[in-house]
């Protein structure tokens, strides 16, 4: 089984190109926080080729920049070719077959959805209150209650 599953910031702008055949390919490099900190105390990343086609690339080029969240699921493949000085280079990426926008640079509660008329902002607020509590007395359910 080959899958992968991400989440991370944008390190560059995504770099949209065309196919021969009118095909939307767009690269980018993920920057993938470690779950764990270096001897200095830091946390380091894992910076990590991607690639989406059509649609999914087209909408990452309209609403992704540098910094922008996102969440990809695909798997890994590689590839080699011949460069111009004959060498032979292998290359290693994530081919997205799912991407899902988490957030913009910068943003803790906001979710920036950007679009031809300008940039329009979701603000996420905190409820202070429960919203439930006037829906009736608790109910307690038995490990025997349940199905499985």
């Amino acid at each position: 089984m080959n899958k992968v599953i991400l989440i991370g910031r944008l390190a560059r702008d995504p770099e949209l190109r065309t196919t021969s055949s009118g095909i939307a390919s767009l690269n980018f490099s993920l920057a993938v926080a470690r779950n764990f900190t270096n001897q200095n105390g830091e946390r380091e990343a894992d910076f990590i080729n991607c690639v989406a086609w059509r649609k999914q690339a087209e909408n990452m080029a309209k609403y992704c920049q540098k910094g922008s969240q996102v969440a990809v699921e695909g798997r890994i493949t590689t590839r080699s070719y011949d460069a111009q000085d004959g060498t032979k280079r292998y290359v290693t990426e994530v081919v997205c077959d799912n991407v899902t926008f988490l957030g913009s640079k910068g943003s803790s509660n906001n979710m920036n959805f950007n679009d031809d008329n300008g940039s329009k902002d979701l603000e996420v607020t905190d409820i202070p209150v429960d919203p439930y509590q006037d829906f009736g007395e608790e109910i307690t359910l038995s490990d025997d209650d349940l199905p499985f």
